[in-house]
């Protein structure tokens, strides 16, 4: 009983971090695209033309899907923090 209860907090924790972390993921996926295909058409290669686009759009997913993120992450916590004296008579 006790490894289904650690199994499932692993599977939880999983799933608020893919879900926390897919809009920096594609954000910063879709600006690297569009950059790799202007470079190539434009036939600049200049490497670090990627990284700024990069943390200005990563700045600015945080700034839009922060507080998403953030209430993903409260939930988790809450929902992990509740459930300790549950855990606790699993032993």
């Amino acid at each position: 009983m006790f490894e289904d209860a650690v199994l499932g907090i692993a599977k939880e924790a999983m799933f608020a971090v893919l879900l926390v972390s897919a809009p920096i993921l594609a954000g910063s996926l879709l600006i690297g695209v569009f950059i790799s295909i202007l470079q190539a058409t434009t036939q600049i290669q200049e490497q670090t033309l990627t990284f700024v686009p990069k943390i200005v759009v990563v700045l600015v997913v945080v700034i839009i899907f922060g507080p998403w993120m953030l209430d993903i992450l409260i939930t988790f916590t809450n929902n992990l923090l509740i459930n300790i004296p549950h855990l606790i008579t699993f032993r």
